[in-house]
């Protein structure tokens, strides 16, 4: 008799197995991006040894939010995020660190006061959710629980192939 899986079940299993060839995929190009531009050749090292773990963590949650697709919030705004991420680094770094300096400065300029507050516990959730700043209470906390579910199967997926690594 064949195990009967709900909708939710498959639908875990379905981001679970796209975000796992996703990120496979990713590492892949990393590696072979690594050994074109002076890694090393031997296959004696570890991938991390090779590959920065920034480089493994952006990795990471691109593939994440690509797996799950454009219909999340959170999802969105770290596309977006990892994007201009991508714009700012393909720009030569001594212009990206000049314009950096100026907007310190427009904002040091354009500081308002703000009387002092404890934050919320909702405000220090929008701060840990991508794109959280922008959702009102009932859709951030919505945002949270799947974007928690989604970085639990990072997790798992992750220390699978970690542990496949290792044998």
């Amino acid at each position: 008799m064949a195990p009967k899986y709900t909708i939710a079940t498959r639908h875990a299993k379905g981001i679970r197995t796209r975000f796992a060839s996703r990120f496979l995929r990713s590492l892949l190009r990393l590696k072979s991006s690594s050994n074109r531009f002076g890694g090393s050749q031997s296959n004696d090292e570890g991938i991390g040894k090779r590959i920065s773990t920034d480089r493994i963590k952006i990795a990471a949650y691109a593939s994440m939010a690509r797996a799950v697709g454009p219909r999340r919030a959170w999802s969105r705004a770290l596309l977006f995020k990892l994007r201009n991420r991508a714009r700012i680094h393909g720009v030569s770094r001594k212009r990206c660190l000049v314009s950096e300096k100026k907007n310190k400065k427009r904002v040091i300029r354009n500081k308002v006061v703000a009387i002092s507050r404890e934050p919320s516990r909702a405000d220090t959730l929008r701060k840990l959710v991508p794109g959280g700043d922008s959702m009102d209470t009932c859709v951030l906390l919505e945002e949270t629980a799947h974007y928690i579910k989604c970085l639990a199967t990072q997790v798992t997926v992750m220390q699978s192939i970690a542990d496949r690594l290792l044998l």
